[in-house]
């Protein structure tokens, strides 16, 4: 555990391991660092990884205010820890949640982005109608949580429809992962919903033509909602492509880590093709 002041008094947890180029790698919604264990195994060595836990979540702090949960704060915290941890550029990886912050900081702070890997990630929705009712359900999750207690949340939430396809994995995984879902802490997921949840954002979809950094999106054949939302995006992008990830869901790099790996490794060592996009 590597806890770094980002602001006085606010610190996030930094995990940095092995040794070559930086990659940046940012959880979703209930994970931590700890979550990207099985793909930085099948990375092979050869990155240093800096696994980051956004705010709320792992063993970085989770504030009562909203104010650092607001999704320009928390891209900009976490530039601010990478750079302090000795990474002021990086290429940076996101999935869901983390995807969503990681694309923010390509569109915010686009000096501190090498390469951008985003995995079942979204610009936010496009209306304000859909941004307003995605708050109000976001919302109601943010106070089942702090009403009925984490546990009763996370039989709630291991059980939607996007993660079923999860149900295929050993059970020594899926036991990983709910074991990291009840560490969490009811004031940092309901913040996280709060600040920085797909209506609480602001939509990124008028600065993707302007995001020039070398971009791989990647989604999971069975998660078809978010590979209409990577091709839509690789097409809006000027230098990203997407690719279909076999036999995966909505965690594609947790369900087929070896082929995520694969294509990762290939993208950011330049060995792989670019500007196509493949299913």
């Amino acid at each position: 555990m590597n806890r770094i002041p980002v602001a006085p008094g606010f610190f996030l947890n930094v995990e940095v391991a092995g040794s070559g180029p930086p990659l940046v790698l940012l959880h979703g919604f209930t994970g931590s660092a700890a979550s990207w264990a099985p793909f930085i195994e099948a990375l092979g060595g050869g990155f240093t990884t800096i696994a980051i836990d956004i705010v709320g979540h792992g063993h970085s702090d989770k504030p009562a205010p909203l104010d650092r949960y607001r999704m320009r704060q928390a891209a900009s915290d976490l530039v601010r820890a990478a750079g302090r941890a000795g990474f002021p550029r990086a290429h940076w990886m996101g999935y869901s949640m983390g995807g969503r912050i990681a694309l923010a900081v390509a569109a915010y702070h686009p000096g501190s982005v090498e390469r951008l890997v985003l995995v079942g990630a979204s610009p936010g929705l496009p209306t304000e109608e859909e941004r307003a009712a995605r708050r109000n359900s976001d919302e109601a999750i943010a106070q089942h949580i702090e009403t009925d207690g984490i546990p009763a949340f996370v039989r709630y939430w291991e059980r939607l429809p996007i993660f079923a396809t999860q149900a295929r994995l050993p059970s020594g995984i899926t036991e990983r992962i709910r074991s990291e879902r009840l560490a969490n802490h009811p004031v940092g997921l309901a913040n996280s919903l709060r600040g920085m949840g797909t209506g609480s954002q602001e939509p990124l979809f008028d600065r993707l033509p302007g995001i020039v950094n070398p971009a791989l999106l990647l989604a999971g054949v069975d998660d078809s909602k978010y590979v209409a939302i990577g091709q839509e995006m690789a097409a809006a992008m000027p230098a990203a492509r997407f690719v279909s990830v076999p036999a995966a869901g909505h965690a594609a790099q947790t369900e087929n880590p070896g082929f995520c790996a694969a294509e990762v490794i290939a993208f950011l060592t330049g060995a792989g093709p670019h500007g196509r996009t493949r299913q």
